[in-house]
């Protein structure tokens, strides 16, 4: 993010503008809905220009801009549509201290304008880093085509109001009494009776709200996905949007984790293999601790959590709580790393189903069906499977896996440095000891990614290396 948003108040701030044809105008139309004090410097303004001098809505010199012009000012607008003029405006702004934008200039500007959705008091601000104004054109049609109109005077009345819902306590209580305003209690007393009506409901809304018994905490299991952001659930991104405190394992990624409720608190409680973890024990009481708060908890885990994930443990201690509860399932890693290879789960006349087992568990080295893994045609997804691969290896091959058997590593399935390596199962182990230590892997023993199935004299762009 090159351009940080804010939202600056004009409020009676001085905002110079060099310019009086067509992209003076529009960057005035803009301006004009603020409460800036503007001043134009044109030569030959368009009679829109001139009209609104006249009308006091702001001061126009019938000059070129020059040195002296931008004192106190806090905007300066270069829209001259002249290069060789908005780079002299932007010279003498900047000596004297003002920040400067040049209308389709993004080299030579401070600060860009952006796409505005204006729902007063409720702004959106749509910004591409000046590489697509036509696609913000498009994002700002869309919302204001989703965005009643009435959205403005409930979010006016609104901010009128929050001293006195500041009597609710803070954090879910609140939150619910404003989601019920905005989502229905608002919207039908505008429509029934205009924003007399609205001031009437809030009152109305409030002591309903005070009268309720406080909430008892919940919480929610949530599958994060592989690791790209938009595999998560719909159901999941609201349950990030409600939460109070977010409990997360380390594989959940940054970019997940930033689509939380930004008053979130996040805490890091994860478990490694063979390396340092937070004890289960430690992780059950950090979510009944803070769903006994009365908060909204997100046990949020990698993957599904459901699979390998110590989920029955965390359900038992939430119950024991008396908690409410509700599983949110999420994409698989296995999923997401079939599904990077171009390949499906099953296939008919190859294997009718597919085992998810774990490399390791609580006790070391897992031990599973290692005679039917074995069998020709079977696909395994192996979770946790770096330390254990020389392991797995060995009792497939004992148990009579053919060593030509097609190995896939997956490491980082689905996220932006994903990468794939194709083997055997004789060269397994050999294989995943040049891997990245740190980074969470999925081995698929039984399927070869679909161009190296094909052909090894072609590589698809995701595949890194054949071996």
């Amino acid at each position: 993010m090159q351009h940080f948003p804010i939202f600056l108040d004009l409020s009676d701030r001085r905002v110079v503008l060099a310019g009086g044809g067509d992209a003076a105008l529009a960057k005035l139309r803009l301006l004009l809905r603020t409460g800036a004090r503007i001043t134009v410097h044109a030569e030959s303004p368009a009679p829109e220009i001139a009209a609104w001098a006249d009308a006091g809505r702001l001061i126009l010199h019938r000059r070129r801009f020059a040195a002296g012009d931008a004192g106190a000012a806090t905007l300066v607008y270069g829209a001259t549509e002249d290069p060789a003029e908005d780079a002299r405006v932007a010279a003498i702004a900047r000596a004297e201290g003002a920040l400067v934008n040049i209308v389709d200039d993004l080299a030579g500007s401070d600060f860009l304008t952006p796409a505005i959705v204006d729902r007063s008091p409720v702004t959106i601000a749509i910004g591409t880093e000046g590489a697509a104004p036509v696609l913000a054109r498009m994002i700002k049609a869309d919302l204001e085509d989703r965005l009643p109109a009435a959205l403005g005077p409930l979010a006016r009345i609104g901010k009128g109001f929050r001293k006195l819902a500041a009597a609710l306590p803070h954090g879910r209580a609140r939150r619910a009494f404003w989601a019920e305003y905005y989502d229905t209690a608002g919207p039908r007393a505008l429509a029934r009776g205009g924003e007399d009506a609205v001031r009437h409901s809030l009152g109305d809304l409030l002591d309903s709200h005070l009268g309720r018994a406080p909430s008892a905490g919940h919480v929610d299991f949530v599958g994060a996905g592989p690791g790209d952001p938009e595999l998560l659930t719909l159901k999941a991104r609201k349950a990030l949007d409600r939460a109070d405190v977010v409990i997360h394992d380390r594989l959940v990624p940054a970019p997940v984790l930033e689509l939380a409720r930004r008053e979130a608190r996040i805490i890091a409680a994860g478990k490694q293999g063979f390396g340092p973890s937070v004890r289960q024990d430690d992780i059950n009481a950090l979510i009944v601790e803070h769903g006994r708060q009365g908060l909204h908890v997100v046990r949020l885990k990698s993957g599904d959590p459901t699979v390998f994930g110590r989920l029955d443990e965390e359900l038992d201690a939430v119950i024991g709580a008396g908690l409410s509860h509700a599983v949110i399932p999420g994409i698989t890693a296995a999923s997401a790393a079939v599904a990077a290879l171009d390949q499906s789960q099953t296939r008919r006349g190859r294997n009718a189903e597919m085992r998810l087992i774990t490399g390791h568990d609580m006790q070391g080295y897992a031990e599973h069906d290692w005679r039917a893994l074995a069998r020709p045609g079977a696909v395994a997804a192996i979770y946790m499977a770096r330390k254990a691969a020389r392991f797995v290896q060995g009792r497939l091959l004992m148990h009579g896996a053919d060593p030509a058997t097609p190995v896939s590593i997956v490491e980082n399935a689905s996220r932006p440095d994903q990468r794939i390596l194709a083997c055997d199962l004789a060269g397994l182990d050999a294989t995943i000891s040049g891997t990245g230590s740190g980074q969470p892997a999925i081995v698929l023993v039984g399927l070869a990614p679909r161009e190296a199935a094909r052909s090894t004299a072609r590589l698809s762009p995701q595949l890194e290396a054949l071996s």
